[in-house]
């Protein structure tokens, strides 16, 4: 396998989740704003998306989107227990959160990225994101992990995301048990190599 992936993109959580899983895999950098692979590849014929991550699979499909790459790394390493067993209501909770991440974290970061936008434009997105770590700082408190004391996939995206506040000079002090949460996985082994 190989993950197509940038330092400063989500593709940092099924990098994490690889890592997790004991895998065996290969990395390639990739820059977006040219579109070209560390190799000198043309990213738009591995992803015409645009974007990572990328997880090229042994038999050369290709698997996009953060969701389900975490999904199916996971799958391929049971015994990790990164996500619950197909079936059962913890795997869709698992579900519920990465989603939750998806829609909510990431897709609520992505404007504090943009240096052009106006800044009642930039107040509201803060606004709303916020209103999000005060949902997270609640659910947090008195436990480890999103799923209770194991550490899933759904940790491993929420972590990318919420890792990013550092980027657009946001603290997290106002929410104290969702910033013991991200120094939590940012200590563990794992996360450090990735």
């Amino acid at each position: 396998m190989k993950l197509y992936y940038d330092l400063s993109a989500c593709s940092l959580s099924p990098h994490i989740v690889l890592r997790e899983a004991g895998l065996k895999f290969d990395l390639e950098w990739v820059d977006l704003k040219n579109l070209k692979t560390a190799s000198g590849n043309d990213f738009n014929h591995i992803s015409p998306k645009g974007y990572v991550p990328v997880l090229e699979l042994d038999d050369g499909q290709f698997l996009t989107e953060g969701a389900p790459l975490v999904q199916y790394i996971a799958d391929l390493a049971p015994e990790k227990k990164l996500i619950p067993p197909i079936g059962s209501i913890e795997r869709y909770r698992v579900a519920e959160w990465l989603s939750f991440t998806s829609a909510e974290l990431h897709r609520g970061f992505t404007p504090l990225f943009n240096k052009d936008l106006p800044s009642e434009l930039l107040n509201a997105a803060r606004k709303k994101l916020f209103g999000q770590f005060d949902y997270l700082e609640a659910y947090l408190k008195g436990r480890k992990y999103l799923m209770g004391d194991n550490f899933t996939v759904a940790d491993a995206y929420c972590f990318t995301i919420l890792n990013w506040a550092q980027f657009v000079d946001l603290r997290l002090d106002r929410w104290p048990a969702l910033k013991t949460y991200v120094a939590r996985i940012k200590a563990r082994s794992k996360v450090q190599e990735a």
